[in-house]
């Protein structure tokens, strides 16, 4: 979850290092540094916070040095400090390192070293690594890092410099993001390839077991044993604007309103000649009818889009679905066969839970597909095939625009299941792919009118210590949801419950002004999740309902109405969430809270 940049070139890297981590901060903030080779020694500066910290303190310094790596943390082992805060130093203060991922037998590596004496300064894990630097150094930093790693347990991104081999990064990586860039004036590195899109659009992403050695006139890749090996270029088409915001005063909201291009993006090119057609899943029809098992897998965010797919596959392509946390998946005894297929789903790509689990899948035999927004990503790359979310980048931790590509997504599988299994007909397949695209238009409406209904909701719920989120049926997956994003961002304590449910014990919460947020919208289930509120009311519940426009009487239930468009029960998800998106927005700003960067988060998960 850490970042992690670095630079070797023909200019002074201090300035490079402060834009490629003020771009990288999404994975962390707790604290943050740089180390640069200045004449014959390292300079280095970490301090608690923000990168907007680090920045001012390096006001006072104009270090010259052209080589150099930073850093910005999402604590794991010991708490956000400036002791804490990377870059980690051997005892001699020649060899700095930064890290991302977690090293799980630090502590019997860190007893080892200091018996032979190491002194160590902080509390974290990654400093043991610049301390087996220091003892297996023997004039070739890229072989002391094979050799360090040869001993750690665990994941790993690393970068290291030292000041007896100027100009000279070495890097490697075990389960965690590392890409390498080549630009026209030195060489970059980075956890993710944001921090170095305006330098260069060509890049490797470095496996696992790889190494690199980075100067300013080159790069070598070797692999563990020390071999030449040669990498594989992947090129970057999304332009910087992206990562910008572009006139809105968040990239939350931003990334609100890029949704509806998320959708287009996501089904451009799926249907042809009236057929589903998704080419990247590399299974024919005839192995897609052999599926007689699915399993979703995802963490978060990604899990709700899960629970949405759920309903979809059962009630179109009749396939015993299970929804799972992946963190619980790898650590039961599922029912898999060569018949079951195993959907991992995962923004980032990159997962620790998530990760492990496909992998377990795929040792018993199960297909494995991918949902992520990140190209070569580990779940891209160990999946038998992927569906990009095409959403690009998104920056803000809280997900919103990831979460619609991938309910978009994961419609698409379940209706590309249940077309191989002739469960639904070519013509049901056309009529409902337009419906689909059509969320596009509808999420734009909902953006354009649906504004002041949010705001005054938020404005009557801000104060308030905790919410209930309810629905059925699909309603109820996207409670889920909501109650997620509520808590997120605005610290405001929610959750979510299918409406029924209320009766069996939620309901003795409710007292007078009690926040409920109610999915109303028309449905099969209707009827029923109205008899939901009017329990709920008559015990003093104020209640916010998204409805179906049109709908004049849930007015009688509900003390604020969001409208939105009448679309199909089964793409609800996508036009409901919005407002929650929005809703939940709007309640963090009324109470002063960081949207883009909430407390104690990171925007992709790659430790347990």
């Amino acid at each position: 979850m850490c970042g992690i940049v670095g630079y070797t070139g023909k200019r002074p890297a201090q300035g490079i290092l402060i834009q490629g981590l003020t771009r990288l901060e999404y994975r962390g903030y707790d604290s943050a540094g740089i180390a640069v080779q200045e004449g014959d020694s390292l300079a280095v500066i970490h301090r608690k916070g923000k990168v907007a910290s680090l920045e001012h303190t390096l006001s006072h310094f104009d270090f010259q040095g052209t080589c150099g790596v930073g850093h910005t943390r999402w604590a794991t082992h010991g708490k956000p400090s400036e002791a804490n805060a990377h870059p980690h130093t051997s005892c001699g203060g020649h060899i700095a390192v930064v890290h991302n991922g977690i090293i799980e037998n630090f502590a019997e590596l860190r007893e080892e070293l200091e018996g032979r004496g190491h002194v160590f300064t902080s509390e974290t894990d990654t400093e043991v690594v610049a301390h087996l630097l220091e003892e297996a150094y023997q004039g070739d930093l890229v072989a002391a890092l094979r050799d360090a790693c040869s001993r750690i347990v665990g994941a790993y991104g690393l970068a290291a410099v030292c000041d007896m081999e100027p100009g000279v990064i070495a890097v490697t990586r075990k389960d965690s993001p590392i890409v390498i860039g080549q630009g026209e004036d030195g060489a970059y590195v980075a956890s993710d390839m944001i921090a170095m899109i305006d330098a260069t659009r060509d890049v490797v992403i470095l496996g696992d077991g790889e190494y690199a050695r980075m100067t300013a006139s080159g790069i070598e890749y070797t692999d563990e044993a020390g071999c030449a090996i040669e990498p594989r270029i992947t090129h970057v088409d999304w332009d910087l604007d992206l990562a910008e915001k572009g006139g809105y005063p968040d990239f939350m909201l931003k990334e609100i309103h890029e949704q509806p291009r998320v959708i287009r993006d996501t089904l451009a090119g799926r249907l042809v000649n009236g057929a589903l057609s998704i080419d990247e899943l590399d299974l024919t029809p005839e192995e897609l009818n052999l599926i007689d098992r699915v399993y979703v897998i995802a963490c978060g965010t990604s899990y709700h889009a899960g629970l949405i797919a759920k309903n979809l596959i059962e009630g179109w392509a009749r396939i015993p679905t299970e929804c799972e946390v992946a963190s619980e998946f790898r650590y039961r005894n599922p029912i898999i066969t060569p018949t079951t297929l195993v959907v991992a789903v995962s923004q980032s790509g990159e997962t620790a839970d998530t990760l492990a689990a496909i992998r377990d899948a795929r040792v018993k035999g199960a297909r494995v597909f991918g949902i992520t927004n990140v190209v070569g990503s580990p779940v891209a790359r160990e999946s038998d095939g992927v569906i990009y979310t095409k959403a690009n980048k998104e920056i803000a931790v809280a997900s919103t625009k990831s979460f619609l590509g991938q309910v978009v997504s994961l419609t698409l599988l379940a209706m590309l299941l249940a077309q191989a299994k002739g469960k639904l007909r070519m013509n049901q397949i056309r009529l409902l792919f337009r419906e689909l695209a059509d969320t596009a238009e509808q999420v734009e409406r909902i953006l354009a009118e649906c504004k002041p209904s949010i705001e005054e909701a938020a404005r009557a719920c801000k104060d308030a210590r905790n919410a209930l989120f309810i629905g059925r049926g699909m309603g109820a997956a996207i409670s889920y949801e909501g109650a997620l994003k509520l808590k997120e961002i605005s610290y405001l304590h929610a959750e979510a419950y299918p409406a029924g449910e209320m009766k069996h014990g939620p309901i003795a919460l409710i007292d007078e002004g009690f926040p409920v947020i109610a999915i109303a919208t028309k449905s099969p289930v209707y009827d029923k999740v109205v008899s939901n509120l009017q329990e709920s009311k008559a015990r003093g519940a104020m209640i916010v309902a998204v409805a179906t426009e049109g709908d004049e009487d849930i007015k009688q239930h509900a003390d604020h109405v969001i409208y939105i468009p009448k679309v199909r029960d089964a793409f609800s998800a996508i036009t409901a969430s919005v407002p929650l998106q929005l809703f939940a927005r709007a309640i963090a700003i009324e109470r002063g809270c960081d949207v883009d960067q909430p407390r104690n988060l990171a925007k992709s998960v790659t430790v347990e």
